[in-house]
């Protein structure tokens, strides 16, 4: 059953941490991630969108392209973009197996990281923000609001979620709570996921056997802009030698005993490697675009250069696009 999260106590020292989180996105991203969005439709705005001829007594003669109209010999007009305010919304994964980590950061350090760097851009235009968690197997959701105050209320919020537990084998999943965002917030919008999606098996790997979650993130995104964020950490891609450890699976609890030979080092980086390329193909199949972070990267600098791609392949998209005759 969902459930609301109960806002933490004022902590200035976790306030001043935010802070500091804050400034270190702003700084690297401003003028990368900016923001700024176009609207679905033409309609009244200040985004310049096709040129076309003038129709007399239709059209409105200042919005008259003298550049064009100089060049063509024939009277045209550009259409403008309305701008719309978007309302976005984070799924951010905090089940047990996100407070992993072996290089300086655990995942969900990274994971909180990327849904500020989100957030903090959004509110930076003045759009709403809001969230849902899926913790400890049932899914907690945080209103959308703007503004300063309440990022920092939002990043509190995460902060004050207890590490470990393990979750009832009959609470929600990353399927379950896709489901929810997807019927609670039906307004057309950003959609950000961040999850490290362990529960792929390595053989969904095609169509005829999805992932668990394929068919809610599918859906999801047939209406929304969606972007999945995952987080991963270096030991769940490959194991170290050094013989005999002792491995805990922090969903349910259970550890054992296992010794690191080179025939089960190997086999482990092959099964992590069909996981991670099930991930991908069924990401690939939802349309669904697909950022992977890392706990020994930058996930600044990771960020940054996957927007900055995005946004040259919808500028290419965008001038082979031929405009719609009207």
């Amino acid at each position: 059953m969902a459930q609301r999260p109960i806002a933490p106590a004022f902590d200035p020292r976790m306030h001043e941490a935010l802070h500091r989180l804050d400034l270190r996105i702003v700084r690297r991203l401003e003028g990368l991630l900016h923001g700024e969005h176009l609207g679905l439709r033409v309609g009244p705005g200040s985004e310049p969108a096709e040129a076309r001829p003038y129709q007399p007594g239709e059209d409105d003669v200042r919005l008259m392209d003298w550049s064009v109209t100089a060049r063509t010999t024939e009277p045209h007009v550009r259409d403008l973009v309305a701008d719309r305010e978007l309302e976005s919304w984070t799924l951010l994964d905090l089940s047990a197996s996100m407070d992993f980590g072996t290089f300086g950061e655990h995942k969900r350090e990274v994971a909180v990281g990327a849904m500020a760097a989100v957030t903090v851009l959004t509110q930076r235009v003045g759009d709403r923000f809001g969230a849902h968690f899926l913790h400890r197997g049932r899914i907690r959701r945080w209103p959308a609001r703007s503004g300063k105050a309440a990022l920092v209320s939002l990043l509190s919020t995460v902060a004050a979620a207890p590490e470990g537990g393990t979750a009832d084998a009959r609470g929600a999943s990353l399927a379950d709570a896709l489901d929810d965002l997807a019927r609670t917030r039906t307004r057309r919008g950003l959609r950000v996921v961040v999850s490290d999606f362990l529960d792929t098996p390595p053989e969904a790997d095609s169509a005829e056997s999805p992932a668990p979650w394929e068919r809610a993130m599918r859906s999801l995104a047939t209406r929304h802009q969606v972007l999945a964020v995952e987080v991963v950490d270096p030991r769940e891609l490959d194991l170290p030698d050094i013989g005999l450890v002792t491995m805990q699976d922090p969903e349910s609890g259970r550890t054992r005993e296992v010794r690191l030979t080179p025939r089960v080092r190997r086999d482990y980086e092959q099964a992590a490697r069909r996981q991670r390329s099930a991930v991908q193909a069924a990401l690939r199949r939802c349309g669904v675009p697909h950022l992977r972070l890392r706990t020994d990267r930058d996930w600044v600098v990771d960020i940054a250069r996957f927007v900055v791609e995005q946004r040259r392949t919808a500028h290419r998209l965008s001038r082979h696009t031929p405009a719609i005759p009207r």
